[in-house]
């Protein structure tokens, strides 16, 4: 019992620490950009947005860092939600064909509509992930394989195989839709807005409400699906949950600042390392590392690519992968 409370508060106390970390770095995102402005500069800009300086603070770091807040709890949190459904290390929320089906939507809606509306692409985003979701689901389903993880992530593999190629397709048959669909699959939070952030808040919020619920399947799951069968999981319930869960939280980042990768992969494993496998302690801290992780790599693409930015995308695909190679030479990628 002694050694439960002290682990408890250990752990606790990482959370507590990892979050003062993300308010440091969130308001570093404020401070710092290619813009070079002192504090008192930016603090003043933050009181006053009738200053010219307001017109930068207000209208561009806000708005990113906002973003990049709402957008690294959610693809964390989706990340660990993805791993420990599937119970595969090397999962991200892309592989139930979420991103795939979110980015086919988005390029239809830019190929046949010709809109490029936050509001539009945000419910158009939610609504492929969606039906990318229910089809990998159904794909599994029909073989009888929602016992085993496997199965649901072979058929999304092929379903986002599937999507990419129809994605491809369309983007490369239309040159106004390559040049806004080149824009937005970098990921990027630079010359976003907050517009369409209510809604996402609203999808994300439902995301985190059942990935919540799901937190107890999880943990059961981890322990193998036959023994969380006999512990009396309803398996089908909690792969329904898991995946409502995944899908909320993922459409509604991809649809504000375009697909993101290695948030959802490494967060999760940099938490594992951290927290344990306890998947109460594990989706808070894998959303606070994702934030954190995001936020960090946005600045980094601001201070090194001078007046020509780099995208947070960019960034995140050179920081994640060598991120990612330390955790597994250092062997602290936990069996699930």
């Amino acid at each position: 019992m002694r050694r439960a409370t002290v682990l408890s508060s250990r752990r606790a106390a990482v959370l507590v620490s990892l979050t003062l970390g993300l308010l440091v770095i969130a308001f570093a995102s404020l401070m710092l950009g290619s813009n070079h402005l002192s504090p008192a500069t930016v603090i003043s800009g933050l009181l006053d947005p009738s200053q010219d300086v307001g017109n930068v603070v207000q209208g561009s770091r806000i708005p990113r860092t906002a973003l990049g807040l709402l957008v690294g709890v959610c693809l964390g949190i989706a990340g660990a939600v993805m791993q420990g459904q599937t119970r595969n290390p090397l999962a991200d929320p892309g592989i139930f064909g979420v991103s795939a089906g979110a980015s086919l939507a988005v390029v239809i809606s830019i190929y046949v509509f010709d809109t490029s509306s936050v509001i539009t692409t945000l419910w158009l985003a939610l609504a492929g992930a969606t039906v990318a979701s229910v089809v990998v689901f159904a794909v599994a389903a029909l073989g009888n394989g929602l016992s085993s993880p496997v199965p649901l992530a072979i058929a999304g593999t092929a379903v986002s195989a599937l999507l990419v190629a129809l994605t491809s397709y369309l983007v490369l048959s239309d040159e106004t839709t390559l040049a806004a669909y080149r824009i937005w699959v970098v990921g990027s939070l630079s010359g976003r807005t907050l517009t369409g952030i209510g809604a996402a808040l609203v999808f994300a919020a439902a995301g985190l409400i059942f990935a919540t619920a799901n937190i107890r399947s999880l943990n059961n799951l981890a322990l193998g699906t036959e023994l969380a069968h006999g512990l009396g999981e309803n398996l089908l319930r909690a792969r329904i949950v898991g995946l409502a869960a995944i899908t909320l939280l993922t459409a509604a980042g991809v649809a504000l600042v375009g697909p993101i990768g290695f948030v959802g992969l490494t967060a999760p494993h940099i938490a594992r390392s951290l927290v344990g496998g306890n998947h109460y302690w594990l989706l808070p801290t894998s959303g606070v590392i994702g934030a954190g992780v995001l936020l960090a790599c946005d600045v980094i693409g601001r201070l090194i690519g001078g007046t020509a930015e780099v995208p947070v995308g960019v960034v995140l695909t050179v920081v994640g992968g060598i991120v990612f190679i330390v955790i597994v030479r250092r062997g602290r990628m936990a069996t699930l």
